[in-house]
Parts: structure tokens; C-alpha cells; sequence
């Protein structure tokens, strides 16, 4: 389909953009690789009167380290979070779940801030977000405000977003404990069920330990028994199977589609966790 009439502008600084979203008076959408928007555009499910283009404003992409922090520029694409040397030598997890995302033009075109702030509930990136505890930072009207991750994903398409306010950056303290594993469908490579683990390894044992699920349900979560029951223990092949053993319990609305059966993608939990746990720890001993 072909998606109704709009009018385009560019937006030249985080102020601009907020300028012309409020002159926009709610009919307004923001775009910048435009992965997420535009195919609901064509479907007639989002019919903007106005897209205001943040792609090209100053320092809105970019990865960084400062004061223990990697931040991320809401505007960097998947290709960048893939490619990066700053990402594959400190948090090699980041890296390696962009580098799963779509296909090459996907890559190239969509951003990390366009991913987030959209949160398909087969998206990659939130389980990442989520054993990173990761905040992001948002800007508005009335100034800039921080969220947790675990507090960002609310539900089904829906997070801590104010139609008002932009996703500018993610910061997050790097991992190289961590590992992300994921079953794709074969066509668009969204996650059918994706598991994301990060742990904290002292003197042999588990202190603490992370693990976001994406795909599975409909909207991403904290797999809270898990990291319970790794917490305290030692490394072990015993322990990776008592918390895999309990991974997907208590999750209600596991989906049911074409792509794979409730029953299947339960099945799939504990499989993908026991993946990703056993490439987290596997970097802990390194």
C-alpha cells in the first residue's frame, strides 16, 4: 500500500525536533532509519501528517566510553553497534546481537533508538538492555529524565515514552560476562525466542546474574527466577541446569502464532537460556 500524504522536515538539533513535534500538534511522528515507522506507514497503522527526520543531528549517533559508562547515540545504526571496536572488546554481547538483526540493508539503515523506542516484541535489543540494566535518557519539554530498562518495556508496542519527549541515549556499564542467543525466523530474523545473559563471577561462584527474554512473549522481561537461582552459587554445570530447568515458568502470554506454538517456544526458553548462560560464563573464565 501506499501510505497517505505527509509533509517532511529536518530536524537540526534534540531542540528542534521538539520544536516542530509540539508545533506538530500531535500528528507528528519521528523518524530516522525508518525501519519501524514506514512499514506501519504502508499499512495505513500510523498516518502522520508530519515526519520530522532526526537522523542528521549533530552527535545523536556515535559510541563512546566515559567514567565507566559506554553510551550510545539513539541515532547509531545497527551496522555501527555491530562493528564497533569499543563494543567487541568491552561488551562483546552488544556488538554480537546487532550483528543478528535483519539483513545488511537493515543493518545499514535502522537505529538502536528507533528499535527501543518501537519494541517489537520479537526485537533484539531489549533482552540486551536487560541484562545490561541499561538507562536511557530522554529528552522533552520539561527537560531530560532517566529510565531503567526493566521500567522502559511496559507491554505490547508500549514503553516509558511521552509522544512529546525523544530517546536521545543508552548508557549501560559494560560486560563481558554476557552473551545473547537466539532462535530467528528463517525470513525477517526476528527473534522467535531470544535470550540475553549477563553474570557477575567472583572467586567461583555466581554473585549475580541478569537475564532479559525477548521473542517469547509479548513484550520483553527479567527472567527473575533464573537469577535467583543462579545467585550465590558456584559455577557449575549443576548450576546452569537448575536455573535453566525453571526458565519460562510463570510467563503467562507466551505467544502462539505461525511461526511457533506456545508449547514449542516454552520449550525454546530453556534451550536458549542454557545457550546463553553457557557463553556468559564461558567469558567469565576467560
Amino acid at each position: 500500500m501506499i501510505p497517505t500524504a505527509f509533509e517532511y522536515e529536518r530536524a537540526t538539533s534534540l531542540d528542534d525536533a521538539l520544536a516542530k513535534l509540539a508545533a506538530a500538534g500531535g500528528a507528528g511522528k519521528l523518524v530516522a532509519g525508518g525501519h519501524s515507522l514506514v512499514p506501519l506507514m504502508k499499512l495505513r497503522l500510523s498516518e502522520p501528517a508530519v515526519l520530522i527526520d532526526i537522523a542528521h543531528i549533530p552527535d545523536f549517533a556515535g559510541i563512546r566510553e566515559a567514567e565507566g559508562l559506554i553510551e550510545i547515540g539513539a541515532g547509531t545504526t545497527h551496522h555501527d553497534v555491530a562493528t564497533s571496536t569499543l563494543l567487541r572488546d568491552r561488551c562483546p554481547m552488544m556488538a554480537e546481537a546487532a550483528a543478528l538483526i535483519g539483513d545488511q540493508q537493515v543493518r545499514n539503515r535502522g537505529t538502536l533508538g528507533g528499535s527501543l523506542a518501537h519494541a517489537d516484541p520479537a526485537a533484539d535489543y531489549p533482552a540486551v538492555m536487560l541484562a545490561l540494566d541499561a538507562e536511557f535518557h530522554l529528552k522533552g519539554p520539561g527537560g531530560w529524565r532517566a529510565v531503567r530498562a526493566r521500567d522502559f518495556f511496559q507491554g505490547m508496542l508500549t514503553v516509558d515514552l511521552a509522544p512529546d519527549e525523544i530517546l536521545a541515549r543508552v548508557t549501560f556499564a559494560p560486560v563481558r560476562a554476557a552473551a545473547y542467543a537466539k532462535l530467528h525466523q528463517r525470513a525477517s530474523r526476528f527473534a522467535i525466542v531470544g535470550v540475553a545473559a549477563a553474570v557477575d563471577v567472583r572467586d567461583g561462584a555466581i554473585a549475580s546474574a541478569r537475564v532479559g527474554l525477548t521473542g517469547a512473549a509479548s513484550s520483553p522481561s527479567r527472567l527473575k527466577n533464573v537469577e535467583e537461582t543462579l545467585a550465590g552459587r558456584s559455577v557449575s554445570p549443576g548450576t546452569v541446569a537448575a536455573a535453566t530447568a525453571v526458565a519460562g515458568d510463570g510467563i503467562e502470554d507466551i505467544n502462539d502464532d505461525l511461526h511457533a506454538s506456545a508449547e514449542y517456544r516454552r520449550a525454546m526458553i530453556r534451550v536458549f537460556t542454557r545457550r546463553a548462560l553457557d557463553r556468559a560464563l564461558a567469558r567469565a573464565a576467560v
